[in-house]
């Protein structure tokens, strides 16, 4: 249910990012009193800054690969402009400040990068609907077809003040966000969680598809 390691270590496919520092990555349980476990989220993971690190070559994520695929073949049109895909999530930090996450194609080296502003220890859904664009392509393999990056510190090894936000454009691994407040990385134990994380064809972000583990395990 915890650990002090990198990568994939507690949720199934959710995994954590750092460079410096410590983190320590849980899989913890949604109190009654959240808004997102009236809607039936019962657990979130959850980043803790164990060490404050907000040097240029720090940074702290969590990261899900999605298979190239099963994104090829969902329905979304990754070269048309007209065809959207919707990633929502519910996220909670403990500093208030201004956030981000990325889509990463590897096959194609774009990236898609937008901001989200949380409160302090306040429970709130993130919503993007992201198009398609040219040059946008994805193999029909099972290598990975994206990544969903939700970055919570990116030192200036890895940001630059004038990244685009909101628009396709060419990966650099210097400029993968704009240069960020260092609020959250600067703070010993600060926390950030995240539930409810679905990713979907269209440009409307629907009601989380709740499954059961046997439901899960037959699909797989």
């Amino acid at each position: 249910t915890s650990s002090t390691s990198t990568g994939y270590q507690t949720c199934d496919r959710i995994q954590a990012a750092r460079g410096g520092g410590a983190i320590t990555q849980a899989q913890v349980d949604i109190s009654s009193s959240d808004t997102p476990y009236s809607l039936g989220f019962r657990k979130a993971f959850k980043v803790t800054n164990s060490t404050a690190a907000s040097a240029a070559g720090n940074y702290r994520d969590i990261r899900y690969y999605v298979e190239a695929q099963d994104v090829v073949n969902s329905g979304w049109n990754s070269e048309n402009s007209s065809s959207n895909i919707t990633l929502s999530f519910w996220a909670r930090a403990s500093v208030a400040q201004t956030y981000y996450f990325f889509i990463y194609v590897p096959d194609s080296t774009k990236h898609y990068v937008t901001s989200f502003a949380l409160s302090a220890n306040t429970w709130t859904k993130v919503t993007k609907t992201i198009p398609g664009a040219s040059g946008v392509t994805i193999n029909n393999d099972n290598g990975n077809g994206l990544n969903i990056q939700i970055v919570m510190w990116y030192g200036g090894d890895f940001s630059t003040s004038g990244q685009a936000v909101d628009t396709w454009g060419s990966w650099s691994s210097s400029s993968r966000v704009p240069d960020m407040t260092s609020t959250w990385a600067a703070t010993t134990d600060a926390t950030f969680e995240v539930t409810g994380l679905q990713l979907e064809v269209g440009s409307v972000a629907t009601d989380f598809e709740h499954r059961s583990f046997a439901e899960e395990l037959r699909l797989c």
